[in-house]
């Protein structure tokens, strides 16, 4: 995302910064000899109105309850043995997308260890406010 671009504008930029989650989820097929990761960790940054966080009452009815998100990530890594990282976060940008309050995200799924017990492997897509609104009006194909 463009923050750093739209603060220089004096533009307020809120975001939920979800960092090494550890979810729990099948991705791949291997065989003999080959490194089966033992972990498959996401990042996930919305940004979301600056409303939502710099608030004037403490009550949940006025910030992002993000919850329910993680709930369905959860259900989702879980719902299925997956044979990419990609189609998986393909499914978590969804589940972001369902939520108006979303602006924009960024998300990174990796697995670990790669080689000889070290290493993370990981997949990137950044979604501005433009390219998350038009995946909500033409969703993908599935």
């Amino acid at each position: 995302m463009s923050a750093m671009n739209e603060l220089a504008t004096g533009d307020r930029i809120a975001t939920v910064e979800l960092r090494d989650l550890q979810i729990t989820t099948s991705i791949g097929t291997y065989g003999p000899g080959d490194v089966v990761p033992d972990a498959h960790l996401l990042d996930l940054t919305l940004e979301i109105a600056p409303e939502l966080v710099l608030i004037n009452a403490d009550a949940m009815g006025r910030v992002f309850d993000y919850d329910p998100l993680i709930a369905e990530i959860d259900r989702l890594a879980q719902d299925r043995p997956y044979e990419t990282q990609e189609y998986l976060m393909s499914q978590i940008i969804a589940a972001c997308a369902a939520h108006p309050e979303i602006l924009a995200l960024d998300i990174s799924l990796r697995k670990r260890p790669v080689l000889a017990g070290t290493g993370s492997l990981g997949v990137r897509l950044r979604l501005g406010r433009a390219a998350l609104a038009k995946y909500r009006a033409e969703p993908e194909p599935a």
